[in-house]
């Protein structure tokens, strides 16, 4: 095993010479484990432990390529150089030697090292041997006591890696498992970001769950909630065969800056109390950003609106309309948890068909005139009435009542003649 070498950490894979790293400079981490596992990125992510001048060495190679070159942590001396298709971290060993500092990361397989001189392997815990059995053993609990999102983060590792988790290592979490509160939100919605987002993270999720690692996080979840997870992840796959354009919008990104997907609010949904008030909470306290939050609660309201399938079935062409508006955006979600929730096909497809035709005039409105044209020609005065005539004037159009731009003046101008009376 000594004469292996994961090539795809070579000095030509990584670009920059071996002489510029320190003499006694070794990869750790998940850089070799990926190496031996054949597993290979477009987008490199390097760690290196030396014993001494791990600032130094970061800012050495930085200046001899004019990359970047950032300080992550000053007081345990780790640094960063940035390539624009690579990042290679330095750390200052912890402990007396390059044995101790291993022994004090997370789970075996994470814990081999490799010295690109001698072109060896450094594997005093035989995290090789389970990298061949594809399981995460802890090196002990103390370990995950001491960093306690090392927990979850084993769940995510297995789901990304396709490992199991060792028995003992999993009994070990369980008892754990209420440590994981005193980690930092933002570190925990950074895990569930895989286990969300991939198909095989469901199974970890519900592990998680069973293994009393979400209570604290999603306290209103139940079983119910975890099994739809899994048919959500199905709904996807038969979408897939019979609707693949409305699946495109499901995997892409809420927003340019977001990872999270619908498909991922789906999910997130189905973990959520169904009191607004209450999914709104957990979701601030995880640190989900403002488009997420309300995605998540606009999701919640339509399904608390049009749950059942009989409701959904009676809706009228107004309630549609608002029902649509209050959607924003977020309708392909309400369709993989209602399906996910046992709404059945039939009673969901007029929807999905509104949905998908640009020019429908329930799902994608458009005005026919402007407020302006109301307040000149119709004689509306500025302020609400403006906003109510035009809803009711898009709310007719979807009816089929109106379809010109001089019917909607003369409605409006026929219906404001004529005694007003409260919306039902």
């Amino acid at each position: 095993m000594g004469e292996e070498k994961p090539t795809v950490f070579s000095p030509q894979t990584w670009g920059f010479s071996l002489e510029d790293l320190p003499p006694e400079a070794c990869l750790v981490g998940g850089a070799v484990r990926d190496g031996l596992l054949g597993r290979q990125s477009d987008y490199l992510d390097l760690d290196f432990v030396v014993p001494q001048g791990s600032i130094e060495a970061a800012r050495g190679l930085s200046q001899n390529y004019r990359a970047g070159f950032v300080i992550l942590d000053a007081a345990r001396q780790i640094a960063r150089v940035v390539f624009p298709e690579m990042t290679v971290d330095f750390a200052l060993q912890e402990g007396e030697s390059l044995e101790a500092d291993l022994r004090r990361r997370d789970f075996t397989v994470n814990a081999i090292a490799y010295n690109p001189r001698s072109r060896t392997l450094i594997d005093p815990l035989q995290g090789y041997q389970d990298l061949q059995q594809r399981q995460l053993r802890t090196i002990a609990l103390q370990n995950l006591k001491d960093d306690p999102l090392r927990l979850l983060r084993g769940y995510r590792q297995a789901a990304q890696l396709g490992f199991t988790l060792h028995p003992e290592t999993q009994a070990g979490i369980r008892q754990l498992a209420p440590l994981l509160t005193q980690v930092a939100a933002e570190r925990v919605n950074s895990e569930l970001g895989y286990l969300l987002g991939s198909e095989s993270g469901t199974y970890w999720l519900q592990q998680a769950w069973q293994d009393g690692l979400l209570s604290g996080w999603f306290p209103q979840a139940q079983a119910q909630s975890l099994e739809r997870l899994s048919a959500i992840d199905e709904v996807v796959g038969d979408l897939a065969q019979t609707c693949p354009e409305l699946v495109l919008e499901l995997q892409a990104p809420l927003r340019p800056t977001l990872k999270t997907t619908l498909v991922m609010i789906a999910k997130l949904s189905s973990l959520m109390s169904q009191e607004l008030p209450e999914a709104e909470r957990t979701l601030a306290r995880l640190k989900y950003s403002r488009a997420e939050v309300r995605a998540v609660l606009a999701l919640q309201e339509a399904w608390r609106l049009a749950g059942g399938e009989a409701a959904l079935r009676g809706l009228s062409v107004r309630s549609q309309y608002f029902w649509f508006k209050h959607l924003n955006g977020t309708f392909p979600a309400y369709v993989l948890y209602a399906l996910a929730s046992g709404i059945s096909r039939e009673a969901i497809a007029p929807y999905i068909q509104h949905y998908l035709n640009a020019d429908d005039p329930i799902a994608h409105p458009r005005p026919l005139i402007k407020g302006q044209d109301l307040i000149e020609t119709v004689g509306v005065p500025r302020g609400p009435e403006v906003g109510h005539w035009l809803t009711e004037i898009a709310i007719a159009q979807a009816e089929g009542i109106l379809n010109h731009p001089q019917d909607a003046l003369n409605w409006v101008e026929q219906q404001r003649a004529q005694p007003r009376t409260p919306n039902p």
